[in-house]
């Protein structure tokens, strides 16, 4: 047996594969009927309008496997499962979030995500034949209390980012990044620490609206 392919003795679910974060076939009959699932709860959220947000909180709740109060995720939004991601409070994601949700996707209080951002899970072998054979698995992402990801960001698999770090626009989260830092790039790099601007009028996250003047973080 290898990290890609599964033991002849293995007598668990794909699912139960999948949750344990150990190599699966996701064409599972039991993983396509959740999927499905996920997919109708996600086409009825992203057809509402702004003037639903009743509505929109009540669907987001049947989605997710948490969201904390004064969240607010602008369709469209984009996952696998659904289940497997845990937001918490006053955070908002602007259009267009993919959070694929093989493994868990955990997102801290007041995290601004910009447009377009990918958080992804999912893995693949690098090696041809379990690849062909349809084999994947997934990592966990974690990000942190007050993060702000600018816009199109991308985040990996198996990547944790610390509280209050602020990722700027179009970068790609490889590896975990401590708390209070400015990262940018692909690969994204730290390019300095974040001290507290308390009292300075001028967020270090910029907020909603990435009023930012710092290049190549902005990205709301």
């Amino acid at each position: 047996m290898t990290a890609t392919t599964p033991g002849t003795d293995d007598t668990r679910s794909m699912r139960e594969r999948m949750l344990a974060g150990d190599p699966y076939i996701a064409d599972d009959p039991e993983l396509a009927e959740a999927n499905a699932a996920a997919l109708d709860l996600m086409a009825a959220y992203n057809a509402t309008t702004p003037r639903q947000g009743p509505l929109r909180r009540a669907l987001l709740q049947q989605l997710l496997g948490a969201v904390g109060e004064g969240t607010e995720i602008r369709p469209p939004f984009f996952v696998d499962y659904g289940t497997q991601i845990r937001i918490g409070a006053r955070c908002f994601a602007n259009y267009g979030l993919v959070a694929l949700d093989v493994a868990t996707v955990t997102i801290g209080d007041d995290v601004q995500i910009g447009p377009n951002v990918q958080l992804l899970t999912p893995t693949h072998p690098v090696e041809p034949g379990p690849r062909r054979d349809k084999w994947e698995a997934a990592k966990p992402i974690e990000i942190g209390d007050n993060v702000w990801l600018g816009g199109g960001v991308v985040v990996l698999p198996g990547v944790t980012i610390g509280a209050n770090t602020v990722v700027g626009a179009g970068s790609v989260v490889t590896r975990d990044l401590p708390a209070n830092v400015v990262a940018v790039g692909n690969p994204a790099r730290v390019v300095r620490t974040i001290e507290d601007e308390a009292g300075s009028g001028v967020s270090a996250t910029g907020g909603r609206a990435g009023a930012s003047g710092e290049a190549g973080v902005g990205g709301r």
